[in-house]
């Protein structure tokens, strides 16, 4: 199931920023003339500080910022990078668009899942990793790549390369 499915998914109650979030939600307020276009970027922040946008996540934001649960709603509904469900703390999206799928991407990817011991859609028991297929991460001319959720994207790779990837980051390593 793709990460952007609607599933029934048990809610985590509710939330608060960190006083940390807090300073850099105030920041990003700072930046837009007003409220409504802040929006995605807190979502960004809501997702990284709560580990997705739960019900509860959405509720706050929209109470956070005065917004109308609405438009909350049909941003993080809309958006695939907002998460609606629990991921792995590292969370890998291969592309498998075409100019990847030419280059290899489907050995990539079944290299992650026979790695990761999971599946596009499949969170690992223990919570460290999640798996997904992307449709395009825009980086056509260094295919075959993917994203790491929180290390960025990773270009012109190879089976090899991913394994140590994803090795030095089962080590906690930064990718």
């Amino acid at each position: 199931m793709s990460s952007h499915a609607h599933e029934h998914v048990a809610d985590t109650g509710p939330v608060n920023f960190s006083a940390a979030a807090m300073k850099e939600y105030e920041a990003i307020l700072a930046r837009y003339p007003e409220r409504r276009a802040a929006l995605m970027p807190v979502l960004w922040l809501a997702q990284r500080e709560f580990g997705w946008i739960s019900p509860s996540a959405q509720h706050y934001v929209s109470g956070l910022m005065d917004l109308p649960m609405a438009w909350v709603e049909g941003v993080v509904s809309f958006y695939t990078m907002y998460w609606r469900r629990p991921m792995g703390r590292c969370h890998v999206a291969v592309c498998t668009n075409l100019s990847c799928y030419l280059r290899g991407a489907e050995e990539i990817y079944d290299a992650v899942c026979e790695r990761t011991g999971v599946r596009a859609g499949e969170v690992s028991a223990d919570g460290k990793w999640s798996v997904e297929r992307a449709e395009c991460l825009g980086s056509c001319d260094t295919a075959p790549m993917l994203q790491v959720s929180n290390d960025g994207y990773f270009e012109n790779l190879t089976v090899e390369s991913v394994l140590a990837l994803l090795d030095r980051l089962e080590r906690g390593e930064k990718a």
